[in-house]
This record gives structure tokens, sequence and C-alpha cells, in this order.
């Protein structure tokens, strides 16, 4: 698709991001990726390489791709909704619907034994588990911790664990652990989301995708998007790829065909668990950007979508946010670099890059990128089947980025 005039990108910008885009693929260390850039009424799309990394089908623009941790924005959604029916508020208790989460004890050390522990100040809230501050999670500074390997045994279910049990079991194993700090005291990644997802579930008396597709996927006709690829469309869904972190050999995460991501889960992974295009995923993302609607019909409201995309974290919380990712920034594609978090999702509230402040959005395992900025009235999506084990497709992310708003006219 060309660009014209006063579409909001540069004719000589687009061709650029082509040729950067064009050389991570012939590098032979991402053999296919999609992108779209949106500004206005003008949407481009490039699609290069192929479906595997030894040729097979090229991809194209209706590829469907394992979001991983660029779910966390579009799932959160379902809780939004929730809020603005006032059948969630954010300082209430989430015992009522999370039993296992209930009379918590805490650790006296986050790095300290599993039983030397002390009664949790007060409850944990809907708002500690929407900005990721209940009390548990991924927590870069403390991977060597009895915490950690427990929450890995009981918890985890990734490409190296295997898949999660039913909702109700995953929830009875977390139950069973303390809480890492006191509620509300510490920002840690990811495990809050998975929560979230199943608090959804329960209060909406349905699965999670059921709710997610009623209220948000449908009105928005976001067709390919769901937790599991059903047959007819699995031949648009890739390999998906971890390259080897010494040697750079590609190595299969996950097939297409009879893979993980074939057939439905037991547990709807709220954080992680979303297959998706570029096309669904601008939809979702314009109507962040438009307040809460798209195409005249509202999703939620103009307060609820600025809840999710401006800070909602403490300068305290947001100290720790920062420290942790830090030291592993050379895989994160600048993900110590935002400042701020939501509900679900980075915001910008420092400039350190080419992105302005408030640009939200967020990045997943398995190479893919999304955000939108404000400012710029900008969507920008960029999806592969390379997972961050190495700096291959972190390091095509930032390069999108770099490059996109250089396209800027």
């Amino acid at each position: 698709m060309t660009a014209r005039n006063g579409d909001g990108f540069s004719e000589a910008g687009l061709r650029r991001l082509r040729e950067v885009l064009a050389r991570h693929v012939e590098s032979k260390r991402i053999p296919g990726l999609v992108a779209l850039v949106g500004r206005g009424g003008h949407t481009h799309v490039e699609a290069m390489g192929t479906m595997h990394r030894d040729g097979g089908p090229p991809m194209r623009r209706d590829t469907v791709f394992r979001m991983a941790s660029a779910s966390k924005p579009v799932t959160m959604a379902a809780a939004m909704v929730l809020l603005d029916e006032c059948r969630l508020r954010l300082d209430d208790p989430v015992d009522p619907w999370l039993p296992e989460l209930a009379d918590r004890r805490v650790l006296k050390r986050p790095d300290g034994p599993l039983d030397d522990t002390v009664p949790a100040r007060r409850p944990i809230t809907v708002r500690d588990l929407l900005t990721s501050t209940f009390g548990l999670g991924t927590d870069f500074e403390l991977m060597d911790a009895p915490i950690r390997k427990a929450l890995f045994e009981r918890t985890d279910y990734s490409i190296v664990s295997g898949p999660a049990p039913e909702p109700d079991e995953w929830m009875r194993r977390l139950g069973e652990l303390p809480l890492s700090y006191q509620p509300g005291e510490r920002w840690q990644y990811d495990l809050s989301n998975e929560v979230v997802g199943v608090l959804v579930s329960r209060v909406a008396g349905v699965p999670l995708e059921t709710f997610l597709r009623e209220r948000v996927l449908g009105p928005l006709g976001m067709r390919d998007t769901g937790f599991h690829v059903p047959e007819e469309k699995i031949d648009r869904l890739p390999t998906l790829y971890g390259p080897d972190p010494r040697t750079g050999e590609f190595l299969v995460w996950d097939e297409a065909v009879g893979g993980r991501s074939s057939r439905p889960p037991a547990f709807q992974g709220a954080g992680g668990g979303l297959i998706s295009t570029v096309d669904d995923y601008h939809a979702y993302f314009r109507m962040l950007l438009a307040g809460g609607t798209l195409g005249g019909e509202r999703i939620l409201s103009r307060t609820a979508v600025e809840l999710m995309t401006t800070n909602r974290l403490t300068p305290v919380q947001l100290a720790a946010r920062t420290s942790m990712f830090r030291d592993m920034a050379h895989l994160a594609a600048g993900q110590a670099q935002h400042g701020g978090w939501g509900f679900g999702m980075a915001v910008r509230t420092q400039r350190v890059d080419y992105a302005p402040l408030g640009q939200f959005g967020w990045d997943g395992g398995t190479g893919t990128t999304a955000y939108a900025d404000p400012e710029n009235g900008l969507v920008g999506i960029l999806l592969t089947q390379v997972g961050m084990s190495t700096p291959d497709s972190a390091r095509l992310i930032h390069d999108f980025w770099t490059t996109l708003y250089q396209a800027i006219d």
C-alpha cells in the first residue's frame, strides 16, 4: 500500500522502514515478520520472509502469531468492562471471588525461607492485581530465591514447563504460597495478569475467552484473536522458534500442527496466551486512542481507557520496576526505559528514545510489540516468530520503532 500526501507518513520514511525490516530478515536471524503502522486514515503493512526458518509459505498480512505478553493490554479490557459496570471496584478485597488469596502470609525477607512469614497487613485488592502489585510475580532480583522456585514449580506454564491445569487447580496451587511482599508494596511482573484472568471469569460467570469475545473482541471485529488457533486457520500459524542463546541455532519452541496453540488450553492465560494478527491488534489500539469507541461502538468508558493507559504506580513502585529491568534491558527492547505502568501495559513517563511521553502498549517474549501514541495518533505493531532467547528479535523491535518515528510526516 502506498502512502499519499497528507496521510501522515512520508514516502521516504516508509521506504526506509521497509529497508530496515528487510535487513533483519535477510540476516537469516528473523525468518519472517508482519508489521503494521497506522496514523489518521492511513494503514501501511509489510509482510516479509517465510513461516519457517528453512522457507515454506510466505508471511502474509493475515498470519496469526502467538502474542505472549503483548496479550496483557488486550485481556485487561475484560476487567475494565467489569469496573465500568461496577461489578468490580478498585479498592475492594478480592477475597469473595478469589478465596485462595484470603488471609495471606508474607515472607519476612523476599529471599528468605517459605516458612518464615508474618501476616499480611491488609487484604489483596482489585487495584493490587490490576497494577501488578499484589505481592507475587516475576522479580529479576529474586531469581535464586525459594519463592521463585516454588512459583515456577506450581504456576508456570511456559514452553519449558508444559500446559497449566484448569483455573481452580492453578489458583489452589498459588494459594499455598506466601507473598514475597506486602500487598501494594512492590511492582512484580506477569503473575498478576494471570490472576486477573481468573478473577474476570469468576465475576462474569463464564470462561475468560467467552466474556472477552462477547464484550471486546466481537464488537471490535477481532475475529482472529483467541486462546488457540482452530483447525481451519492452522495454516496461518508459523512455527515458533527460540534461538539457542550460545549458538544462535533455531530451536523449535512450538509447532503449528499439533502444537500447544492448536488446541483450546485448560488455562486461558490472560498474561500471555492470545493468538492474533496485526489487523486485530490495530482495531484494539485504535479503540484505545479513540477513548473507548470504534466505528460507533463503545467498548470502554473514556475514563477506563485513561486509567489503563496512564501511570498507576507510586514513585517507590516505579523505582523497583526500573531496577528490576535494568540488568536485562539488552534482551527487553528497552522495557527498562518506559518509566510508568498502567493497567496491563507500559506507559512512557520519560523521554529516553524516539517515542514521546504518553505512548502505551507492551512487548511479548515471542518477538511481538504493539503500542499506540496519542501525541501522534499513531499505532505500531510488529509480529515475528522468534522468541527473545537472544537479542535478535529485540533489536528488530528497537529498529522498527526508531525508524517508524522517522517516517512520521
